[in-house]
């Protein structure tokens, strides 16, 4: 029996096969673990050496091949964030006021395998900014799903504080300025994190008032 055999865009057949698909899943594995490699060893957050041909030299793999299975830059580096999430245990899928400090220490935990040593602006960058977005709807959610009772401004500006506790850069102000260690920086985040889901559980509201509209 032969195997099944697909046309391609030059109207030639190839074979599919699960050796075929075998290789081509640890192809794309070697190409996005040189991806995570090659960002550990970065000394900022600032992700533009993370190039296709930093990749390719770095997973031993030829350009071409990167450019087959990322075709475009912003999906490469998608995939590396996917895999940097995956490795620190991190999901902001079902987060919970009780759950965020337990996840917000993970993200820091992760932070020590990382060759940068300060924050650095460059979160313009749009798998950042779609980062940054996951955790803070997942934050509005946790909030909405604690407080439904609360007016929006409300429960905007709790989740609001809450991401800026939870975010790198607080961390790293506190290791960095304060030369608090790891534990001691992230006791401190999870501490002030509890606080917020004490508020909470006391229906105690951020004292603030809706936005006025423009006349």
């Amino acid at each position: 029996m032969t195997p099944p055999a697909t046309a391609t865009a030059t109207g030639r057949r190839r074979y599919d096969s699960p050796l075929r698909r075998q290789q081509a899943a640890e192809t794309r594995e070697r190409i996005v673990a040189a991806g995570s490699e090659l960002v550990h060893a970065f000394p900022s957050w600032d992700w533009r050496d993370l190039t296709f041909r930093a990749v390719a030299e770095t997973a031993g793999v030829g350009l071409r091949t990167v450019y087959r299975y990322f075709p475009s830059e912003r999906l490469l580096r998608d995939a590396v964030m996917q895999r940097l999430e995956e490795e620190a245990g991190v999901s902001y899928d079902g987060v919970t006021l009780a759950s965020a400090p337990a996840v917000a220490a993970r993200v820091f935990a992760s932070l020590q395998s990382f060759a940068v040593g300060h924050a650095v602006a460059g979160r313009e960058d749009p798998t950042f900014e779609a980062e940054d977005g996951r955790r803070r709807q997942a934050l509005r959610v946790a909030v909405e799903d604690a407080a439904p009772q609360w007016s929006d401004a409300q429960k905007e500006a709790t989740a609001a504080a809450l991401d800026v506790l939870w975010a790198v850069g607080s961390y790293e102000r506190l290791v960095g300025l304060w030369n608090l260690d790891h534990a001691q920086a992230t006791c401190v985040v999870a501490w002030l994190i509890g606080l917020v889901g004490n508020a909470v559980d006391r229906d105690a509201p951020p004292p603030v008032r809706a936005r006025r509209r423009p006349r």
